[in-house]
């Protein structure tokens, strides 16, 4: 049985043009190589009386000799500003985003020829390009 973590904030920030709360989270966790992200949302979320959907943890580093691991906290006060905020790959790893899926080979020809045209035509050019890759 793996022992208790003891999960402390500090650098606690609110950000209401943000709709949200940011923080730095220390996370002490002897006896084990690191702690999982859901459970962190489960811990943090009930200390700030959160949904433990609209917390986002990333950026964790491990100390040398492990123990203890620090890393960073967003919990948004609710989903809208969740979707409008925060980058497409942190939803995605949350669960609150579809990623789509789309061909190397689509997205390199996309780009290839996008760099063909010039002037006033380029961006209505790429936009197809985008189109065409995602439909492959």
């Amino acid at each position: 049985m793996p022992e208790a973590v003891v999960v402390k904030t500090r650098k606690f920030k609110r950000n209401p043009l943000l709709s949200r709360r940011q923080m730095v989270v220390d996370i002490i966790h002897p006896g084990r190589a690191n702690v999982a992200k859901s459970e962190l949302q489960e811990v943090i979320g009930q200390m700030y009386k959160a949904d433990p959907k609209l917390v986002i943890t990333f950026g964790f580093r491990t100390k040398f000799g492990g123990g203890k691991s620090t890393g960073f906290c967003l919990i948004y006060d609710n989903v809208e500003a969740c979707v409008k905020f925060e980058p497409k790959h942190r939803l995605v790893r949350n669960g609150m985003y579809e990623k789509k899926e789309t061909s190397r080979k689509a997205i390199k020809e996309a780009k290839n020829k996008a760099k063909k045209i010039r002037g006033t035509g380029r961006s209505i050019a790429k936009h197809k390009a985008k189109r065409a890759a995602a439909a492959e």
